[in-house]
């Protein structure tokens, strides 16, 4: 007869791996079906955001206060991204507690591994789109450096 205490089942890890699963397909959802709320084109964006920057220069310039904050408003691109990070957070807590509880390896390691790609996943969408936008933000202002050349100097060799 053995003295070791069987393994409890893998309850945690089995279902850390459910939620991992679950929110690596979510990820994976909202990065290639979305965005699902409606969005300006990317040409009106980039003109409201060189309009913006042209008034609040012109704000400073004359001493004048800038406006107050607004708050953003939240839409269902925003509560799916969020429910991404929170199910990804579960899968690794439920894989972390798994692995306290002595349970399968494998369950927790791959609601760990899940977790952690869900987020990894989100990240490097993210920073790869930051990196996208700030291309296309100095191409924009590359473009118009003949309308802006004194207001950024000798900065484009002009």
């Amino acid at each position: 007869m053995s003295d070791t205490a069987p393994a409890p089942r893998a309850v945690l890890g089995w279902l850390g791996f459910a939620t991992g699963a679950a929110a690596l397909i979510l990820t994976i959802v909202v990065f290639w079906a979305g965005p699902f709320a409606p969005k300006q084109t990317v040409g009106v964006t980039l003109g409201e955001l060189a309009a913006d920057i042209a008034k609040s220069a012109a704000r400073s310039v004359a001493g004048q206060p800038q406006p107050d904050p607004v708050a953003p408003v939240r839409d269902i691109d925003d509560y799916l991204r969020i429910a991404v990070g929170v199910l990804a957070g579960l899968a690794i807590v439920l894989g972390v507690a798994s692995v306290l509880r002595h349970e399968q390896k494998r369950a927790a390691a791959s609601g760990i591994a899940l977790g952690g790609l869900a987020v990894g996943f989100q990240l490097f969408t993210w920073a790869v789109m930051m990196a996208v936008g700030a291309f296309l933000i100095a191409s924009v202002v590359y473009a118009l450096r003949d309308t802006f050349g004194d207001v950024f100097g000798g900065l484009f060799g002009g």
